[in-house]
């Protein structure tokens, strides 16, 4: 398997590899439990990949442990050529919930990673930058609405917002819009893959949804049951930028078949 190229619509490219995993291996002994084994993973410079599998295989595992959030039990992580020993301002990272504070205003809730590390007065001078984000996001005039006041929807795009707050290179993204209703969801995927391409980032996602590592995706890797490791690697070779039409073409229906049979040979989602 050549890891570092990225098949992008038709045409194969080369492009420089950024985040690199090497024999990723993770045990939780309490449990007798072991997660992964051997996982091997490089994403390359403005790639979008994402991973599929049976729900417990050690996806989100996998996710953490290229967040720097929990330690893997043998392998390495390497990211712009530096070991991952811990949570970095240059990795961003969305879950299920946008997990807003509800005290605290569209805008404040976005500036707190630079609150935390930086301290108020750098969170002051980042509003700024907050309402920039705020305005590509299509959340303009919500800067001082509480989390409270928005639908599940808007609450993720701040979400976003606040995980572009610090200028990441890398998108770890753990379902994050699992929890949103089918029609918002396919909305929110097409502001994702915008946002991602007119800031040429990394991107990985963890999702139980064929569709939407397909439409969103340059690469699928699909784990096999606990201990999770990749057991197929499938290109996507639809043109970018992608649209919500193509899922009713015969090749994204060809993908997800291909996909689906695969995880039906060892697991169900």
């Amino acid at each position: 398997m050549n890891d570092v190229t990225t098949t992008v619509g038709p045409v194969a490219q080369r492009a420089r590899p950024v985040y690199v995993l090497r024999g990723v291996t993770k045990t939780f002994p309490r449990r007798n439990v072991q997660a992964l084994e051997s996982v091997d993973l490089t994403l390359t410079e403005g790639s979008f990949s994402s991973v599929i599998g049976a729900s417990g295989c050690g996806k989100s595992t996998l996710l953490k442990i290229m967040a720097g959030l929990v330690p893997p039990t043998a392998g390495s992580v390497v990211l712009e050529g530096a070991p991952v020993v811990g949570p970095r301002k240059d990795i961003g990272m969305m879950f299920q919930q946008a997990t807003l504070f509800p005290w605290r205003t569209v805008v404040e809730n976005i500036v707190l990673p630079i609150e935390i590390r930086d301290g108020r007065a750098a969170a002051r001078a980042a509003h700024g930058h907050a309402r920039e984000l705020l305005e590509m996001a299509g959340l303009n005039g919500f800067e001082q609405v509480y989390p409270g006041e928005l639908s599940g929807g808007m609450a993720q795009r701040a979400a976003i917002c606040r995980m572009l707050i610090c200028e990441p290179s890398v998108l770890l993204l753990d379902e994050p819009f699992s929890a949103l209703d089918e029609l918002t969801r396919d909305f929110m995927n097409m502001e994702l893959q915008r946002i991602c391409t007119s800031r040429n980032a990394t991107a990985f996602l963890v999702t139980h949804s064929i569709q939407e590592a397909v439409i969103l995706s340059d690469r699928v890797y699909v784990m096999s049951p606990r201990p999770g490791r990749f057991v197929e690697q499938v290109d996507v070779d639809l043109p970018r930028p992608r649209t919500l039409d193509m899922m009713t073409t015969p090749r994204f229906g060809a993908l997800v078949d291909r996909i689906r049979a695969r995880l039906d040979k060892g697991a169900f989602l």
